[in-house]
């Protein structure tokens, strides 16, 4: 076994504008047709103005920065990082479509002795608003 796989400060970015297809492509798989993401008509009477994409599928997004903050540590490793969960999620704002946002994951913790690690999660739209925040835990077990 290695030291440890990742070290304090690694991370990745991801972008991606979220389209339409994004929103109701999450709505059909998840179920989750809230007015707030499908009816744009109930959402233009709303405070918001217009539809807005699911929380969920910013967590979708926080998976994808972590496998990408991960990617180098596969190859010929004795341990498989499976996720533990996400802790402290919140979404400070809104997501609509259109809007390019910018998952960026950081290592901020390691725990050698319980091999895992802890990534702090940083959702920006293109205005560099905070729109979601979270933590990632990674459990690094050992391969048969």
């Amino acid at each position: 076994m290695t030291d440890f796989y990742v070290k304090i400060g690694d991370g990745a970015t991801f972008s991606k504008t979220v389209s339409e297809y994004d929103v109701y492509g999450f709505a059909g798989i998840t179920g989750d047709f809230s007015p707030n993401h499908t009816n744009k008509a109930y959402m233009e009477k709303s405070s918001y103005g217009r539809l807005q994409a699911h929380g969920a599928l910013m967590v979708g997004f926080m998976s994808t920065a972590s496998t990408l903050a991960i990617a180098g540590t596969r190859q010929d490793a004795d341990e498989t990082p499976v996720s533990l969960g996400y802790d402290r999620i919140r979404f400070l704002a809104p997501v609509y479509f259109g809007d390019t946002i910018t998952v960026t994951y950081c290592i901020s913790a390691i725990d050698v002795e319980r091999r895992r690690s802890t990534g702090d999660i940083e959702i920006r739209n293109q205005d560099n608003v905070l729109v979601a925040v979270g933590q990632h835990i990674l459990k690094w077990v050992k391969n048969a």
